[in-house]
């Protein structure tokens, strides 16, 4: 029986491998030797785990998180799409055109009533109605699109659960 990637994470990554992942997720850019610190391990030891973390695909990459207000795309919207059918063409062609939207942030296929979500970000509502008329109206397979906005960011993170012994 295959495991999860919930076990097989549990069975590779062990707990101070996940305070440096706990650590890096807060703080990306931390310098090893306050990593190290924070870990309560040597400078060399913690760069070998951060460089293995790094090799086994743990740690896919890092980036700078930016400010949308600062930005000027302070609104963001959720775009539920139904196609018109499920052949495999028609969600090729979706998700091809789809990945060249700039002002499209995620894209997920779903179970349930739509078969895309989308999270859209814009300045203001003009500007997400020009992001619907120039960009998701044109949109290959598309049926019924169904737009939410988002009224308030009550919380959000990048961070994913470390997962330790329960």
């Amino acid at each position: 029986m295959k495991n999860s990637s919930k076990e097989y994470a549990r069975m590779s990554v062990d707990a101070t491998d996940r305070r440096i992942l706990e650590a890096l997720q807060r703080k990306g850019r931390m310098s090893n030797a306050d990593l190290s610190e924070q870990v309560n391990l040597s400078a060399s030891a913690c760069h070998r785990r951060v460089q293995r973390l790094e090799t086994e695909g743990y740690i896919k990459d890092y980036v700078a998180l930016l400010d949308a207000r600062k930005m000027g795309v302070s609104t963001t919207v959720f775009v539920e799409i139904t196609l018109q059918g499920q052949a495999d063409e028609v969600l090729d062609a979706f998700e091809k055109a789809v990945r060249r939207i700039p002002d499209v942030l995620e894209c997920h296929l779903m179970a349930g009533t739509a078969d895309y979500i989308l999270k859209v970000v814009a300045e203001n509502t003009e500007d997400f109605a020009r992001i619907h008329r120039q960009h998701l109206a044109r949109l290959p397979g598309v049926a019924q699109m169904q737009s939410s906005f988002a009224l308030r960011t009550v919380f959000k993170t990048t961070a994913l659960p470390v997962w330790g012994e329960k």
